[in-house]
């Protein structure tokens, strides 16, 4: 059985889902709420790439076969 390609609608959940983990991530680890908030971008992209970084794997593996 094939697994169910995943469609751009579906990525639309990402978003707040990376959102709410970098805010409640930094504000864990700072007070203020400027530092929370460059924490939470910082960490974002981090989250950002790293799913970059995973789908373009799974993306390579999925054309060799």
């Amino acid at each position: 059985m094939m697994p169910e390609p995943v469609t751009i609608n579906d990525l639309w959940y990402a978003i707040p889902l990376i959102v709410s983990l970098s805010l409640v991530y930094s504000a864990t680890r700072a007070e203020k709420m400027s530092t929370i908030l460059r924490g939470a971008v910082r960490f974002g992209c981090w989250v950002l790439t790293f799913l970059g970084i995973i789908a373009a794997v799974v993306q390579a593996c999925a054309w060799m076969t």
